[in-house]
This record gives structure tokens, sequence and C-alpha cells, in this order.
């Protein structure tokens, strides 16, 4: 099975630069799509941004000429850049992958991500 652990969260003003790095470990050959999620107190847990093997990105409205998900070509890693930050990005952000053999949905333990105003 995959495992993810992620990295990169913390503490930053709003305007500014994090970015994110997801390493995955396992059956990564079974990964079929990467992507972030991010869970606000209070809210649904929503699909930030998600890329898959065939190469189709997709983005959450909010964040798109933003941020920018990319991974490693090997697929032991995804990345979220984020720039221009907003207090509303404020959340926990997991690393997620669905794959081709059970378990399908793999989550990371998710890195906080604070932006001050």
């Amino acid at each position: 099975q995959v495992q993810l652990v992620e990295s990169g969260g913390g503490l930053v003003q709003a305007g500014g630069s994090l970015r994110l790095s997801c390493a995955a470990s396992g059956n990564i050959f079974s990964i079929r799509v990467m992507g972030w999620y991010r869970q606000a107190p209070g809210k649904e847990r929503e699909l930030v941004a998600s890329i898959s093997r065939n190469g189709i990105i997709n983005y959450l409205d909010s964040v798109k000429g933003r941020f920018t998900i990319s991974r490693h070509y090997a697929w032991n890693a995804v990345y979220l850049q984020m720039n221009s930050l907003k207090p509303e990005d404020t959340a926990v952000y997991y690393c997620n992958c669905n794959a081709s053999v059970s378990p399908y949905n793999v989550w990371g333990q998710g890195t906080q991500v604070t932006v001050s105003s």
C-alpha cells in the first residue's frame, strides 16, 4: 500500500508563499491521482488541487492563479506551491492519493497552514 507524509506547512503573512511537499512510498506504481485537500475549523474538507497520471490537473476556483500542483516524475512526491496567500487559506492541508489497489484512498497526516492578516 501507499504511505503519504506531508511537510512544509507553517505561519505566513497574507501575500506570502509556502510550498507543501508530500512524499509517497510503498506501492507508488498503483497511484492514479494525487491531490491536496484542506479543512478549516468548522468546515468540510475540500479538494484544493489534483493531478492525475495522465496529466489532468484540477484546481479549486478560489486558488486558481495562486496555487500550482506538481509532481515528481517518478510519482514519489507531489507538491503544492501556494502564492499570494490569504487568511481564508488557513486550514489543515492533507495529501491524498487514489490508487488502483486497496486501500484505494490514502491520506497523509496533515500539515497546518496559517495565514495572518
